[in-house]
């Protein structure tokens, strides 16, 4: 059983930057997911084991990076140019198989933290 902890949420004005951590990693694509209220868990970015792959939502493009630090078992999300719309809980996940993009996926997730932006 892999157990994952999500932390660096919380409320930033829009414009600001947060980084979102992930302790615990499986040795395959992870990714980040997250959920806005009354709406459905959407993709956010993944990344490879290795590093060297990444894939990112359009609406995120170029404003978030997704990294990960093997030797610490971490994976990041950095969110830049934050919105009022990325408000929402944002989950990490390890990828088992089928389409990165999809949250069905991905089978082990952590409890989620809390994303906030005002306008």
């Amino acid at each position: 059983q892999v157990q994952l902890t999500e932390s660096g949420g919380g409320l930033v004005q829009a414009g600001g930057s947060l980084r979102l951590s992930c302790a615990a990693s499986g040795r395959t694509f992870m990714g980040w997911f997250r959920q806005a209220p009354g709406k459905e868990r959407e993709f956010v970015a993944t990344i490879s084991w290795s590093g060297s792959s990444t894939y990112y939502a359009d609406p995120v493009k170029g404003r978030f990076t997704i990294s990960r630090d093997n030797a610490k078992n971490t994976v990041y999300l950095q969110m830049n140019s934050l919105k009022p719309e990325d408000t929402a809980v944002y989950y990490c996940a390890v990828f088992a198989s089928g389409s990165l993009y999809l949250e069905r996926s991905y089978d082990y997730w952590g409890q989620g933290t809390q994303v906030t932006v005002s306008s």
